[in-house]
């Protein structure tokens, strides 16, 4: 039997993997196999798919979704709370956006549809190739997000939005509209991403190998 370790990006031995491989080994005491072989996951070739999948079933869900975005908000964070039909961020010191073509990789389909559907194509085209992460005003500014609140109202604010939002109108009636709204955004991701999620996947473990988004990490986080 093949065991294979998936536990982000670097495999980390955290309580959290330590718990389940316990788990699994105890599991397998039952069934007593002939051999375990332990080996690490391809990452990349499973983070991207999942993480496609997972923005897209947000973006499509048929209820009311309402970010309510209480700190840094950076590259997947960013786009999550895109797929929301409202974003609220508290003041402070929380940064958002993607930083994405800095680190040196390129956007699977999904998510870049996603911030374009948020924002517009040309601001999200400027979000992207600046790779600039905005203040809450800033944010507010451009469209990539709704409102601007006080940290201590904002769960507050994104229920009782979340609630108008639940109430405005039947959910047959709420789930259609969505759709519609978003049909164009939903039917470009089915087009294009077969071709170019491959061929980001392959951008991706290129700069991997390279060393290109490890030099940018170590330039950001001082730990060269």
């Amino acid at each position: 039997m093949v065991l294979s370790l998936a536990h982000g990006p670097v495999n980390v031995m955290d309580t959290a993997l330590l718990r389940h491989m316990t788990e699994t080994f105890t599991a397998l005491a039952a069934e007593q196999p002939a051999g375990v072989v332990l080996t690490g996951a391809d990452y990349l070739a499973e983070f991207l798919p999942a993480l496609s999948e997972a923005l897209h079933t947000v973006f499509t869900f048929g209820r009311p979704v309402v970010a309510a975005v209480n700190g840094h908000a950076i590259a997947g964070g960013c786009v999550l709370a895109c797929c929301a039909d409202m974003r609220l961020m508290a003041t402070g010191k929380g940064r958002i956006g993607v930083r994405e073509f800095k680190v040196g990789v390129p956007f699977p389909r999904v998510p870049l549809e996603i911030l374009v559907h948020a924002v517009g194509a040309k601001v999200a085209g400027r979000l992207v190739l600046s790779a600039d992460t905005l203040t809450p005003p800033d944010a507010l500014a451009v469209g990539l997000v709704d409102e601007v609140v006080e940290p201590g109202e904002l769960l507050e604010r994104a229920v009782a939005a979340a609630t108008e939002l639940a109430t405005a109108s039947p959910p047959d009636t709420f789930a259609l509209t969505k759709a519609q709204l978003r049909r164009d955004t939903v039917e470009r991701i089915a087009r294009y991403r077969v071709d170019e999620d491959p061929e980001v996947a392959r951008v991706w473990a290129a700069h991997q190998s390279d060393g290109w988004i490890a030099a940018y990490l170590a330039s950001v986080t001082g730990k060269g």
